[in-house]
């Protein structure tokens, strides 16, 4: 059976555009002196300064109820800010994914008791949260998680291990997905979702240095963590349900299509110089905009979905996989534009450092949110052709 639905073109409703130039002025002004190559970083970058400024501006859990800290926005709000942090490659990795996914989890799934608690403390920049899902040896099968949390008198004791966990090394909190019953064997079943203070007793932090240098992806280690009664977010045994629904907040947005944006500006100021242009660059400028622009287009028609409560994973699947291809040709398709010139030594050092860095990270982009053959594994399943 077709699980897919139509997607209709949406436009972004006019009373959230409009904080688009403000956005811009803001973000323009604060990053004004930092150099192309730094600001390729976005959304992996950490500036907790940066993250308590955009909090102060009420930017952060716009779409939170005001009872939680939040602006009441729609989806449409969140989209416009996001699209203009990354358009400038803004530094939000630290405030990232609770304003992204673990929030609106919380605001969906969590206890009264746990709203009044996090989601205030996110809006103002004072509580970070990080994803606990993948694991050592399971690969993409995410169903097989073998971390596990067993109930005590105390309330759960937590033993095992995460890996690829961004920024882990950085933030206050951990939504972790574990088996509370049952063997990997079950699949689905017995699968919870607890939230982790990650300065508790047991808890191991261990970040991995990537090709760039830098330390992004971090594995962490449980052992005999004790965690309170309250740490369950949702129902026991709901935490299959639960994570694929949040896996739609992070397929969906921009940052599935622009993690090669600062890049992409950056060249293009190059081209538009007498010394850069080129009837090749040209062409290859519009076949990167001819593929940004419906996929820009498909993405807020997702968020559309979102804005009314929907679930949209397959549709979320199709533009984090898309996104991921564009993503990806941008940094190869301006290698072999600059480096087939005859004069490549005149190109800008400043647009080679930022390709170089865009470069190495690139391989990331369809591991990162689900791989590729996951992914396209679920999109077929929608079409019913699996």
């Amino acid at each position: 059976m077709n699980q897919l639905s139509s997607l209709d073109l949406t436009a972004i409703p006019a009373e959230d555009e409009a904080l688009r130039p403000q956005v811009r002025a803001f973000v323009a002004e604060a990053l004004k002196d930092v150099p192309a190559h730094i600001r390729a970083k976005s959304w992996m970058g950490c500036d907790a300064a940066f993250s308590r400024a955009l909090a102060r501006q009420g930017w952060l859990g716009v779409t939170f109820p005001p009872a939680y800290g939040g602006a009441g926005r729609s989806a449409f709000a969140r989209y416009v800010l996001v699209e203009e942090f990354l358009n400038f490659g803004a530094p939000v990795g630290l405030h990232w994914i609770a304003d992204r996914q673990s929030g609106p989890l919380l605001l969906k799934y969590g206890s009264e008791a746990q709203k009044q608690f996090y989601l205030p403390k996110i809006c103002r920049a004072e509580a970070f949260f990080c994803i606990g899902m993948s694991e050592p040896g399971s690969g993409s099968d995410l169903a097989s998680v073998r971390t596990r949390a067993e109930r005590n008198a105390q309330g759960w004791l937590l033993n095992g291990q995460k890996i690829w966990t961004s920024n882990a090394h950085n933030c206050h909190y951990m939504i972790a997905l574990v088996r509370t019953s049952g063997t990997p064997q079950d699949r689905h079943q017995g699968l919870s979702q607890l939230i982790v203070d990650l300065s508790l007793p047991g808890v191991t932090v261990r970040p991995i240095t990537d090709l760039t240098g830098d330390q992004h992806f971090c594995e962490v280690f449980f052992d005999n963590v004790q965690l309170a009664p309250d740490a369950l977010v949702g129902e026991e045994g709901k935490g299959w349900e639960q994570v694929t629904a949040e896996l739609a907040f992070e397929r969906s947005g921009p940052e599935r299509l622009y993690s090669s944006i600062v890049l992409f500006d950056t060249w293009l100021a190059y081209i538009r110089t007498p010394a850069g242009h080129t009837p090749a660059a040209q062409r290859l400028a519009g076949k990167i905009m001819g593929q940004l622009a419906p996929l820009r287009a498909l993405s807020i028609a997702v968020t559309e979905k979102l804005t009314r409560g929907e679930s949209p994973i397959v549709e979320a699947a199709l533009v984090k996989d898309l996104g991921t291809g564009v993503e990806q040709l941008i940094p190869a398709a301006i290698a072999d534009d600059l480096f087939a010139r005859s004069d490549s030594d005149a190109v800008p050092l400043e647009l080679l450092q930022t390709l170089n860095y865009v470069t190495l990270m690139a391989p990331s982009f369809s591991l990162r949110g689900g791989t590729r053959d996951i992914l396209r594994g679920m999109i077929a399943r929608g079409l019913g052709l699996r």
